[in-house]
């Protein structure tokens, strides 16, 4: 189902945002050598969840700064909600998952550049997880 405008105006609100916090949270954090980006923010019809997908250089680190980041939503949540108030009445709940859409694209440029031909032996690709 698309978006409505609505969805989408909330959705790179929080984006802009987002983006702003983790940064200043990952260098403030003494984290050197990190990337951290937000590559989409979906949210619910209801606009109660806001489902951020990020991209994590390098690829290694993900896990673990995912894990930090789920276990501070709550603080993220309400800087997030100090920053919005003026735009949002009610901040919806966050939900974080990796991008690894940019990781995936770079397996298949590599399989088809080699021998191994995934579209020939589909099971070199491995199935692709969803969180």
């Amino acid at each position: 189902m698309e978006e409505t405008q609505r969805q989408k105006k909330i959705g790179s609100v929080l984006q802009r945002d987002i983006v702003d916090v983790l940064q200043k949270a990952a260098s403030q954090g003494g984290m050197k050598g990190i990337l951290i980006s937000v590559s989409k923010v979906k949210v619910t019809i209801d606009l109660s969840v806001a489902k951020v997908y990020l991209s994590i250089f390098p690829n290694n680190k993900g896990k673990e700064l995912l894990e930090g980041i789920k276990s501070n939503t709550p603080l993220i949540r309400h800087e997030l909600a100090q920053r919005t108030r003026h735009q949002l009445r009610r901040m919806p709940n966050l939900e974080f998952f990796v991008d690894d859409s940019l990781e995936y694209i770079d397996k298949i440029e590599q399989s088809l550049k080699g021998k191994e031909d995934p579209i020939n032996d589909p099971e070199l690709l491995g199935k692709r997880k969803k969180q």
